[in-house]
């Protein structure tokens, strides 16, 4: 039989993420997203099945009038070019005036200069930060050397703690780090996810979709990235089952998202 203590203690410790789900369903705040081309659809309809409301915008022109009525500003750089990155550096004042949290994708960082470079700037400028990447990401941000691939990580999600431990340090931000096994860093110590499927890194995009629901529970002041990753992990476990390769996985999470409570996040959720 089930340890009534521990599905007691299990309860306690998923109370917080279902809180923020709610939160994110009863307020549907609004995220601004700078994002690339490859997942803008799918971070727009993923953020609309939690409940929160998308929009991407790219325009200087509206930037500050964006930011001081939104929830949260999403940066990803998976398609930086000259033209975004001022714009990405601008959009990040304006997060930081009307004092709303950044959550950075720093896509491909170790793989460019250009790329790393940005990655810093954009980290460096915000005033509240959140970070979200793969291993190599975040060890390439951190300034430790890790090998990357284009998007893909080449290094595992637990070589990069020491790296995400010193982001957070530096930046005073919190570190997401996606793989088969996900880690939140914070400046109070460290999270274990071990949900998802293997077949989700099949699916481009996933971890800017990740990136993107970052921003939805920071916009209710969930700020940490740990709802969002859970949530985002035990969805995309229950939408593998139901899939019979990467094309329905795709249509499979937005159900999954869209269906997820409490009940199911008790059963499901597997965190240290």
């Amino acid at each position: 039989m089930p340890n009534p203590t521990a599905i007691e203690n299990t309860e306690t410790r998923i109370q917080p993420i279902v809180t923020a789900l709610d939160a994110v369903r009863q307020r549907k705040p609004l995220v601004v997203n700078i994002t690339n081309y490859v997942v803008m659809n799918n971070s727009a309809n993923a953020l609309l099945a939690i409940g929160a409301s998308p929009i991407m915008a790219h325009s200087r022109e509206e930037m500050s009038e964006m930011m001081s009525f939104s929830g949260a500003l999403v940066i990803n750089i998976g398609t930086l070019d000259s033209q975004w990155k001022p714009r990405m550096l601008f959009a990040v004042e304006q997060a930081n005036i009307s004092g709303k949290c950044v959550v950075l994708d720093p896509v491909g960082c170790g793989a460019s200069k250009l790329r790393t470079e940005a990655s810093r700037q954009i980290a460096q400028l915000a005033n509240k930060l959140i970070i979200r990447g793969n291993a190599s990401e975040i060890i390439a941000l951190a300034g430790e050397g890790g090998q990357s691939k284009g998007v893909d990580a080449l290094d595992e999600s637990e070589a990069a703690v020491g790296a995400a431990q010193h982001l957070v340090e530096a930046y005073q931000c919190s570190v997401v780090i996606s793989g088969s096994t996900d880690f939140v860093v914070t400046s109070k110590g460290q999270t274990q996810l071990r949900n998802g499927h293997a077949m989700m890194p099949y699916v481009t995009g996933m971890g800017c979709t990740l990136s993107a629901i970052v921003g939805a529970f920071a916009a209710v002041g969930e700020d940490t990235g740990l709802a969002a990753t859970a949530i985002l992990g035990v969805a995309g476990e229950i939408a593998a089952e139901q899939s019979k390769g990467p094309g329905s996985l795709q249509l499979n999470l937005l159900d999954a998202l869209y269906q997820l409570d409490e009940e199911t996040l008790i059963q499901r959720l597997k965190l240290s």
